[in-house]
């Protein structure tokens, strides 16, 4: 049974989404190749999601389940599948030097395959 998007727990999702990544609204459009007035209005409440929309976030960022995005059920963020790699000695090294650094929030490391690791301090 299809239910209609909630507009306003979509928004909460997408601020979820938005806020792990540590993205502004602008620098979410411009990650998913949207207008930042299309942000404004689908947090707003103002418009409702596309499918092009919802497709471009799945796309961008593979931690998000179609299923919690549009209705919440489900967790965020997806579990690793496990092909991914491992944490290793490296991470923790990672961790270890971050935690030295005051002013640091939180690090992202990209990986060439798509994926990646964040690390709050």
């Amino acid at each position: 049974m299809f239910t209609m998007i909630n507009n306003d727990k979509f928004s909460e999702r997408l601020h979820t989404v938005m806020d792990y990544h540590g993205l502004s609204a602008s620098a979410f459009a411009e990650r998913i190749g949207v207008q930042r007035s299309s942000i404004s209005h689908i947090l707003s409440g103002r418009n409702k999601p596309s499918l092009d929309f919802v497709m471009k976030v799945l796309d961008e960022f593979s931690d998000v389940d179609l299923y919690w995005l549009l209705n919440g059920k489900g967790i965020f963020p997806k579990q690793r599948n496990a092909e991914d790699p491992a944490p290793t000695k490296s991470d923790d090294v990672i961790r270890e030097s971050v935690r030295q650094v005051e002013d640091i929030e939180r690090i992202v490391i990209f990986f060439k395959d798509g994926t990646f690791k964040s690390y709050k301090t």
